[in-house]
């Protein structure tokens, strides 16, 4: 059994960290430029989520699993994401959810051998290749906790002006 309190935790700071932007009273925080805006970033991290769980649900049922974050990239898809959950605090919402949906399924649900499936995976970052081999399945969710979550609660951060962002992170 895998403990997904790491995870919980990222993913619930992550929601902090969107929901201080959100609350920021700026009303659409300018991102540096190349990165994406705080309704961009969540709808990104709800893709890779949701691919995690059809991960998650794959290797549970015997069925062979993939993982591939391009389409949590494509800009058109992020679009249509952010215009189905209907604002920022949808997208937080839909966030929530699969969070306690991720971390239902991938911990206490999974037995060692379904946490030891080997997935195929392609993670893709800026356009480069950080993963292209077959990864553990406990990997991909350990990843997500570690590095992934992680990296956009700093990058939602980066969106507050100097002040609040220290007020923020203290």
């Amino acid at each position: 059994m895998m403990d997904t309190t790491p995870l919980r935790d990222a993913y619930r700071a992550l929601l902090d960290a969107a929901a201080t932007v959100a609350d920021s009273g700026d009303t659409s925080p300018i991102p540096p430029a190349g990165e994406w805006n705080a309704d961009q970033i969540l709808a990104h991290v709800a893709i890779v989520t949701a691919a995690t769980i059809t991960a998650v649900s794959s290797a549970a049922t015997g069925a062979t699993a993939t993982y591939d974050n391009r389409i949590a990239q494509d800009t058109w898809t992020l679009e249509r994401v952010i215009a189905l959950a209907g604002s920022n605090t949808g997208l937080r919402d839909r966030l929530r959810l699969q969070a306690d949906a991720l971390c239902a399924l991938g911990g206490p649900m999974l037995s060692e051998a379904e946490l030891d499936t080997l997935v195929p995976a392609l993670l893709l970052s800026h356009g480069k290749a950080l993963v292209d081999q077959p990864v553990p399945l406990r990997d991909l969710i350990a990843g997500l906790a570690e590095v992934e979550l992680p990296g956009h609660t700093e990058q939602l951060l980066a969106l507050l002006p100097e002040d609040a962002r220290a007020e923020a992170t203290t």
